[in-house]
């Protein structure tokens, strides 16, 4: 009897220790030096499924010496890259860039999942990167300086393409795959090392893709991923050690960027926030108008920066605004992966910080 109600309470017990780490919402990692890092942060913020608010994960805010860490990783792994061949680095891209092809449905799940997105506009997301990524791979043949002779008596010139340094990458939300795979794979190709920054609203596809450049055959330290909020952007646009910083994303946080990195003697890159205007002449085709009206104006649920805001239509086309009501009311909205789905949801407001 002793030996079975033993049993008994240590079977509870470990049901109970089950239910409790199944019920915690898994922690997101950072990428240092080539490996997942568990963040020693206090200060996480909610991860949720827009499409249920179901919190589905916890986004660490990189303490400081996490943040140094993989700078030093970047500083590192630089003194090797950036000394290693053009085709070194276009042969590491070529293989990245099938493994994502490769991970296409896996990655657009995950989009998904934290973006909201229909499953085909996160394949179209994916898509669009590995078109970067295919196009960096073009990058050597840009990559040639220049030699004048006889400039002046007796002087030759010759100049040379150099990689600057470690350089930093702030990724806005809307395209968690496309937007880093903008950055970091052209900062590969041209002997650079890099720290991406991806929306705290959506990291996991990013965190997935250091897998792939790891079985590409990436050195460690090429690319970190860090994350959070306003101090790890201040960390991107303040540290004298990064180069220079691309962002993409909204107009506020662009101007800051923009104006703290500069300041702080920084090559800027700041992609802020656009939107598209469409005039539709009588004379254009109705059908193939309405249908790219409709797909500009509402595809993505309009988070995108080529998003049409404003049709103008002139003189007799006005007569094709009730149709395309009609085209936006027959919309189907749910959740991104259900079928037969044309928009789904919004993205969720700010991450509410966790403990």
């Amino acid at each position: 009897m002793a030996s079975s109600m033993l049993k008994l309470l240590k079977t509870e017990s470990q049901l109970v220790l089950r239910r409790r780490y199944s019920s915690a919402a898994p922690t997101t990692k950072l990428f240092i030096d080539g490996q997942y890092v568990e963040s020693k942060t206090n200060n996480w913020i909610e991860l949720t499924n827009p499409a249920t608010n179901e919190v589905i994960g916890r986004v660490p805010e990189a303490t400081k010496d996490e943040l140094n860490a993989a700078l030093e990783s970047a500083k590192n792994a630089y003194k090797s890259w950036s000394q290693s061949t053009i085709m070194t680095r276009q042969q590491l891209l070529f293989r990245f860039a099938r493994l994502l092809r490769d991970n296409q449905s896996k990655l657009a799940a995950k989009i998904t999942e934290e973006q909201g997105k229909t499953l085909a506009d996160a394949e179209g997301d994916v898509l669009r990167g590995i078109q970067s990524v295919e196009n960096s791979c073009s990058i050597t043949t840009l990559q040639l300086g220049d030699c004048i002779q006889n400039i002046a008596k007796d002087m030759d010139t010759h100049s040379y393409k150099v990689p600057l340094g470690v350089v930093g990458g702030v990724a806005a939300f809307n395209f968690p795959v496309m937007i880093p795979l903008w950055m970091f794979p052209t900062a590969l190709a041209t002997g650079n090392t890099a720290i991406i920054k991806p929306s705290e609203q959506d990291p996991g596809a990013t965190v997935m893709m250091m897998e792939l450049l790891n079985e590409a055959g990436a050195p460690p330290g090429v690319v970190n991923v860090i994350h959070g909020t306003h101090d790890a952007v201040n960390f991107l646009c303040d540290e004298p050690d990064i180069k220079a910083v691309s962002f993409v994303g909204g107009d506020a946080a662009g101007k800051h960027i923009y104006t703290r990195a500069s300041a702080a003697g920084k090559r800027v890159q700041s992609n802020m926030g656009a939107k598209n205007h469409g005039v539709i002449m009588p004379d254009a085709n109705k059908e193939h108008t309405l249908n790219q009206l409709a797909g500009a104006a509402f595809g993505a649920a309009g988070q995108r920066c080529m998003a049409l805001s404003t049709a103008v239509f002139v003189g007799e086309a006005k007569e094709w605004i009730p149709d395309l009501v009609a085209r936006a009311q027959a919309l189907k909205v749910n959740a991104g992966h259900v079928p037969a789905t044309d928009v789904g949801p919004s993205s969720p407001s700010r991450p509410k910080k966790g403990s």
